[in-house]
């Protein structure tokens, strides 16, 4: 059943008066991102109709925008990524591993999105990989995957990566797997330690190289001395890295990653009434045991919000590393599934994870809402009259 309230019906009721507040500041990602919703699955897309083969119902379905920030496009592109990484999953634990920035960095990282979110990625792969690749801690290859997200339970910018990682990885000469400890990963202090240095260090290399921009209360910063003086700061602050219990086999890693891969900053579920202005929606205080409590914003600040989260065109924030990067990865989970296994090397094809029983993930037809039947497109519906929904004009 499709939520009473979506993000989208904010954008239509509230998105014109937003538009004009804040027309000097509004760029041409948070514009589109914002057509974009507003339109999905609407008649300015235009779509088709269908039909079921038992029982002759017939409905108009309208085309997704497939913004990767829409609430609704998300599910069959998350669906399709999962399909393509069952093949991959290994028997062996895996572990959830989040890097956190402080405060303070996510202050710069926000004014400098694709620099210092590459960078927080990046480190956060080597520090894995450095701490893994040491003989008194693993001595092993590590593969992981990682996936950013920027926003907090309120919406409140706080850019953290979350990591899944299989707790082992082959040896450096091939020739056998190196488990974990039962239980235990890598420890958490060294790879905090570990990360602030590495990513502080990216961070004073993008600055030199004038990768970095500043602007109003944070403008100071765009001198090397007040730039250097913040560098040392952010040296004597405690950066969290956080490891989770391991996951209990493949399918809970499954399940695991298909609520964090493709999730967006506030899901419609937890909308909860949007009246005089004001928006009402769930959130969980973990640092109350995750209690659920309600919060209202004006719409004006729930729309501010959720666009701190839109992400530079071009930027992938689901990236794999190790053993799973993407040039190698087949061979390298061939490889780990024959050291797994005990084969004889090139004897042992990797294995998929799914029982013969298994329904696929993907299906290419709906099903009647009515009979349960299969619907099939039988015309096109033509897009609408109505102005382009992306357009990035701010006049």
């Amino acid at each position: 059943m499709a939520p009473a309230l979506e993000v989208a019906d904010i954008f239509r009721r509230h998105g014109e008066a937003f538009r004009q507040a804040h027309a000097g500041h509004l760029g041409c990602v948070e514009r589109r991102v914002m057509g974009a919703i507003t339109a999905c699955r609407t008649a300015a897309l235009g779509g088709h109709v269908e039909q079921c083969d038992d029982c002759g119902t017939t409905r108009i379905a309208y085309n997704s925008c497939r913004n990767r920030h829409c609430p609704k496009c998300q599910g069959l592109a998350r669906v399709q990524w999962l399909a393509e990484r069952q093949a991959e999953l290994l028997p062996v634990p895996y572990f959830h591993v989040v890097f956190t920035l402080p405060a303070p960095v996510g202050e710069i990282a926000f004014q400098n999105k694709a620099a210092v979110y590459a960078i927080l990625l990046r480190t956060a792969a080597e520090t894995l990989t450095t701490i893994a690749a040491d003989p008194r801690h693993l001595g092993a290859k590590l593969g992981m995957t990682m996936v950013l997200h920027t926003w907090g339970q309120t919406l409140q910018h706080h850019p953290h990566v979350h990591c899944v990682v299989p707790g082992g990885g082959p040896s450096f000469d091939g020739t056998r797997w190196v488990a974990c400890r039962t239980g235990f990963f890598l420890p958490v202090r060294v790879l905090s330690r570990l990360f602030r240095r590495l990513f502080l260090r990216e961070l004073e290399n993008a600055f030199g190289a004038g990768r970095l921009r500043f602007f109003g209360k944070l403008g100071n910063l765009a001198k090397p001395q007040a730039f250097a003086r913040r560098l040392g700061d952010l040296r004597r602050l405690n950066w969290v890295v956080y490891a989770k219990p391991p996951f209990g086999g493949p399918e809970q890693v499954l399940a695991y990653l298909g609520r964090y891969t493709h999730r967006v900053a506030i899901a419609n579920s937890r909308l909860l009434s949007l009246a005089d202005g004001k928006v009402r929606f769930t959130w969980k205080d973990y640092r109350q045991g995750g209690i659920t409590k309600v919060m209202t914003l004006d719409a004006d600040e729930f729309i501010r919000r959720f666009l701190l989260h839109a992400l530079p065109d071009g930027f992938h924030r689901i990236r794999h590393y190790g053993f799973l990067a993407n040039g190698d990865r087949a061979d390298n989970v061939a490889l780990c599934q024959r050291l797994l296994d005990g084969c004889d090397t090139g004897a042992c094809e990797p294995a998929d994870n799914r029982s013969k029983g298994d329904r696929p993930l993907t299906t290419d037809f709906a099903i009647c809402p009515d009979c349960g039947g299969t619907m099939r497109q039988i015309a096109a519906v033509p897009r609408s009259c109505n102005p382009q929904p992306f357009s990035c004009d701010t006049s």
